[in-house]
């Protein structure tokens, strides 16, 4: 009997076997991969080294799996809490979010827009609401605190995904070609403010995000 060498290669029967989990994984691969434009039944089960027909196997379409991996980004953010000082709490987890959003930006459009939210995003959910009347809001503040958080949380994790600014380092190339290639001259206040503030040393819009939290957070009242 002829046994395998140890560098044989690992066969089709050694894989994990497919599984609704281990779709949804492959399709977050994808999509950090190449965007949500990316993918799709075929690149799926091409990451999962498997036939396209088997997907349908475990999932409805590609509907049920962006329901599914936007659970799964809801699943990686930190939840907020009831004890101790209710801006403490939701400020971590905002701060969370924002982490969690630069690893998957093409989530960003797509945290509101489900129709059919999973247990993790329901979860979410319910303790961003349970913090916010634990420290007294009413149900009509609430609306108006989460609003406000999540439009600029969200918002702002959409601008730093978009923007070609992408840290420190890359500041002053960009900065420079959007200026210095136009007459400048033409618009004095933003020759001033690029110049003086977005070219200076250590310049990083996602400092931003921390001073405008604050702000908001300060801002909101439960009484």
């Amino acid at each position: 009997m002829t046994t395998p060498s140890k560098g044989a290669s690992r066969t089709r029967g050694d894989r994990a076997p497919l599984s609704r989990e281990r779709i949804l994984d492959g399709a977050m691969r994808v999509a950090d991969g190449g965007g949500l434009a990316s993918l799709t039944i075929r690149s799926l089960a091409q990451e999962l080294g498997v036939k396209p027909m088997s997907v349908y196997h475990y999932v409805g379409g590609k509907d049920e799996i962006i329901d599914g991996i936007v659970d799964l980004v809801f699943g990686e953010m930190d939840l907020p809490g009831t004890q101790g000082s209710w801006r403490t709490q939701l400020r971590l987890r905002c701060e969370s979010t924002r982490r969690v959003l630069r690893r998957h930006p093409w989530a960003i459009p797509l945290l509101q827009s489900r129709t059919s939210p999973g247990p993790a995003t329901l979860r979410h959910l319910d303790a961003v609401i349970g913090c916010l009347r634990g420290a007294g809001f009413s149900l009509e503040a609430t609306a108006h605190a989460y609003a406000l958080i999540d439009s600029y949380v969200y918002g702002f994790a959409m601008s730093e995904a978009s923007l070609p600014i992408n840290g420190p380092e890359t500041v002053t190339e960009v900065a420079q070609s959007m200026m210095f290639r136009h007459l400048a001259a033409d618009y004095p206040n933003l020759l001033e403010f690029t110049t003086g503030h977005i070219l200076q040393p250590g310049y990083d819009f996602g400092l931003e995000f921390d001073h405008g939290l604050r702000l908001v957070l300060d801002a909101l009242d439960p009484s």
